[in-house]
């Protein structure tokens, strides 16, 4: 089955002068630089309606143009698995995430991902971009995620996306005591030498801003509410640890397990068995891709979380 695909985008002025197939990476993030490439040679994507080199530059006020056929994508093969479904019409699902769920099949993980159990649940995703996932979290990160349902809700969702309309609050503990709230503003790119990492990028780095504000303080750890005005890769984990307070759990970013000075056993063996990143995506707002509607939707917190929160409570 084959989709037509219609798409446009206009150039801005901080991607003015860059090559055409590095402009589209930015605006048509929802489609691999290969296949983006492979549009342009074959005259799918033009600029002012006109057929380009990948090298050639562009300058802002041009108007990308895409009008392809997409193919589904043979690759991802449908699995039934249990999905905790929060709402779903015939535009858009919201769902609750699991921990030890990968959203997106990659390498070492082709099978039993979120997205192979959204095949399942909805063959007709197979038409839309990476089965309408338009917004990932990580494979131990659980809370809200949004699927769309079709090529215009998709299109919409990614706009709402870039254009930061969309809503996402998330629950996080970490360690150390926070006096205060605050946002961080640094970018973010790979990391220089762990390529599974992200970190601070000065240069060519990504904008990133996370505002948090504290909801409790315990003794040695604090429970923070997160709100997100970028989505990037490990955003809330990197920029946490950027202010020496990293999430609790957290494999990558948050360093050598600390057991605190005189704790209670209890929290000292909840420590110990915490292995997945202490953050939960408990609340997510956006416009309704068909009605125009605000919605939003909450999610409570997963139950490893309750528990930690209890026995921090406890402990102070």
């Amino acid at each position: 089955m084959v989709t037509k695909l219609s798409l446009q985008a206009e150039v801005p002025s901080e991607l003015s002068g860059n090559r055409l197939d590095q402009i589209a990476a930015k605006l048509f993030p929802d489609y691999s630089r290969s296949r983006l490439q492979n549009w342009i040679k074959e005259g799918a994507l033009l600029v002012n309606q006109k057929q380009l080199r990948t090298r050639d530059k562009v300058v802002a006020g041009d108007l990308l143009s895409i009008e392809a056929d997409l193919v589904a994508a043979e690759t991802w093969t449908p699995q039934e698995m249990p999905l905790d479904l929060v709402f779903e019409d015939d535009q858009l699902l919201v769902l609750n995430k699991a921990t030890d769920t990968v959203v997106h099949p990659a390498a070492g993980h082709w099978e039993g991902t979120l997205l192979n159990g959204l095949l399942h649940h909805c063959p007709q995703l197979d038409q839309v971009p990476r089965a309408g996932i338009v917004h990932r979290l990580d494979k131990d990160t659980t809370g809200l995620l949004v699927v769309a349902k079709t090529l215009e809700a998709h299109h919409e969702l990614v706009r709402q996306l870039q254009n930061r309309e969309v809503e996402r609050e998330y629950q996080a503990i970490v360690q150390g005591v926070l006096t205060g709230g605050g946002t961080v503003n640094e970018p973010l790119g790979r990391h220089p030498v762990n390529r599974k990492k992200r970190a601070i990028v000065q240069l060519n780095g990504q904008e990133a801003i996370t505002h948090y504000r504290v909801r409790e303080r315990f003794r040695s750890h604090t429970h923070i509410q997160v709100k997100l005005e970028t989505g990037r890769t490990h955003q809330i984990r990197v920029h946490m640890m950027h202010l020496n307070h990293p999430l609790v759990g957290d494999p990558l970013y948050g360093g050598r397990l600390r057991i605190p000075a005189a704790c209670s056993a209890a929290l000292a063996l909840e420590l110990k068995n915490f292995k997945r990143q202490a953050l939960h995506a408990g609340r997510l707002g956006l416009v309704h891709p068909g009605t125009g509607q605000r919605m939003e939707w909450e999610s409570r917190l997963p139950d490893d979380m309750v528990s930690l929160l209890a026995v921090l409570e406890a402990d102070s």
